[in-house]
């Protein structure tokens, strides 16, 4: 969401004019992996930027190297409430806060969905059901996976497939971890012991997964992260799991289809609802010179007022980490249709819970599971390579096991 960037520039002109400190930004593109090319060149050299924006497994990457940000994280926290546990999973590490929980670029991956032909395929008036008010309409209990893979099996057979990816990218990782949790299925403990073997949970997700994607594009297993934008843009989804970025872009381009979307929370499953979160964080190295107006900074771009101005830039893309900040008018407001997103965030009323893929395995080993894609790769050996669910799960452990051993 390009917008993002005007407004936190003007926020940091406004705490610099404030403060008397003169502020430079650096904007780093995501093509060719710049940004953490730019923070793993920073972390050698110890030299760099004062404050830098980073991505979600960052701040437990290079912890050791970023300044306690305690003080910072506990006036938010006395001020707006607890940040997402998920949040606190993968910024806090040995005893401490080691970034603050970005409101820049943070996202939740709901679902966004084609109501009007959810009502027309799959018989689900998913607006009644999930209104733009704080509270549940009729039907809304029946919002699980059950329900949800009845939707998809409709709506591929009228020609309109659920565009969910199934690859080794982030969008894939991050419904399916999600999917997983709400089975509750754990890879591996915190301790960073696997839980692979014999785990029943694990095998009836697989199978779920297995009979869900007969239902999906063929190709699903070899798309990136802008494949399902495009399949809705196109037209020719009735479901993904992303924020308001596909949205946006077909406001511009297919407004016809932009106008017949709807935010609902994921669906649940035995063990509750749970929504895939991909945080970003603000960082302070360790070895910078400026770290008290860094601090002041990070504490002035995450507070209310300031939240709401970068969620209204983005037409509500970003997510802050607070759950009371759920309550911003923008996604009641913005559309068309007015109020679609209205469930994008986590509200009370939902009784969600934010997840990251993997978690609640030790950070640094949990990253490697991620960006090797081990649970999509799980069932694809099943669903494409003809493998058992068990012999699946076996391959998962013993990729488990290595990242484990290091």
């Amino acid at each position: 969401m390009p917008a993002g960037n005007d407004i936190i520039r003007e926020l940091c002109e406004e705490w610099g004019a404030r403060n008397r400190v003169e502020v430079k930004i650096d904007r780093l593109v995501s093509a060719g992996n710049q940004i953490l090319l730019t923070i793993a060149s920073e972390a050698l050299s110890r030299s760099g930027h004062d404050l830098i924006a980073m991505p979600t497994w960052e701040p437990s990457s290079h912890a050791q190297l970023l300044e306690p940000v305690d003080d910072v994280v506990g006036r938010l926290q006395q001020k707006y409430g607890p940040i997402s546990p998920a949040a606190e999973y993968l910024a806090r590490r040995d005893g401490a806060w080691r970034a603050v929980p970005a409101v820049a670029g943070s996202q939740i991956k709901s679902a966004c969905i084609r109501y009007d032909l959810f009502q027309e395929h799959a018989g689900i008036d998913i607006r009644a059901m999930w209104p733009a008010k704080a509270e549940r309409g009729p039907g809304a209990e029946t919002w699980n996976w059950d329900a949800f893979l009845t939707a998809a099996e409709k709506c591929n057979a009228a020609g309109y497939p659920f565009a969910l990816p199934m690859g080794q990218y982030s969008d894939a990782v991050d419904w399916v971890g999600a999917l997983f949790r709400s089975f509750g299925v754990s890879m591996m403990g915190a301790d960073g012991r696997v839980t692979v073997r014999g785990n029943d949970k694990l095998k009836q997700a697989v199978e779920y997964l297995v009979r869900l994607s007969k239902h999906l594009p063929n190709d699903v297993w070899a798309w990136d992260d802008a494949a399902n934008n495009r399949a809705l843009i196109s037209g020719k989804s009735a479901l993904i799991f992303n924020p308001p970025s596909a949205w946006a872009v077909a406001k511009r381009d297919t407004p016809q289809i932009a106008e017949k979307c709807w935010y609902a929370p994921f669906p649940s499953g035995a063990e509750g609802r749970f929504a895939p979160f991909l945080p970003f964080f603000f960082g302070i190295w360790s070895f910078g010179r400026n770290k008290t107006a860094a601090k002041s900074l990070v504490e002035f771009l995450s507070g209310r007022q300031s939240a709401e101005r970068q969620t209204v830039a983005t037409s509500g893309f970003d997510i802050p980490p607070f759950q009371s900040m759920s309550d911003f008018q923008i996604w009641e407001t913005e559309g068309p249709p007015k109020g679609f997103a209205y469930n994008y965030p986590d509200k009370p009323h939902q009784q969600s819970q934010l997840t990251v893929a993997f978690a609640p395995a030790p950070a640094d080993i949990a990253v490697q599971a991620y960006v090797q894609a081990v649970s999509t790769k799980m069932v694809a050996r099943v669903a494409q390579g003809g493998q058992t669910i068990d012999e699946a799960m076996g391959w998962a452990e013993g990729e488990l096991r290595n990242f484990a051993r290091g």
